[in-house]
């Protein structure tokens, strides 16, 4: 039984190889246009959104709310639920500015979106 085993665990890494063979080829001719641009060196490196919110970690952003309201300031923290933590924040209703807060916290499930902004 076990010999069996064996030879079977092998015909189906065998078979999974040439499935996997055969399918490099047609995904090397597939038009990559969804794809970002690759690095100039190296292989090509998939951008995930955790990754622009890591390099937004410690700039300024814009973090909009569902309810329209702008918030603009420095990007302290941020956990997987998207919950922000925010310093040197301005509050933006319709384009004007309504409050300064030095620190802040936005709870995830409130926020449509989060923007790079560029330094003043």
């Amino acid at each position: 039984v076990r010999s069996s085993v064996s030879v079977l665990a092998r015909s189906v890494l065998a078979a999974m190889a040439e499935l996997a063979a055969e399918a490099k080829p047609a995904a090397a001719e597939a038009p990559a246009a969804a794809e970002p641009a690759a690095p100039a060196q190296g292989t090509a490196k998939k951008y995930q959104p955790s990754d622009f919110l890591k390099t937004a970690l410690g700039r300024p952003v814009v973090v909009k709310l569902n309810s329209g309201v702008d918030y603009r300031g420095v990007l302290a923290c941020l956990d997987g639920y998207m919950n922000i933590a925010m310093e040197q924040t301005e509050e933006y209703v319709n384009g004007q500015l309504k409050a300064k807060y030095g620190d802040c916290f936005i709870r995830g499930n409130n926020v449509l979106y989060i923007s790079a902004s560029r330094r003043k």
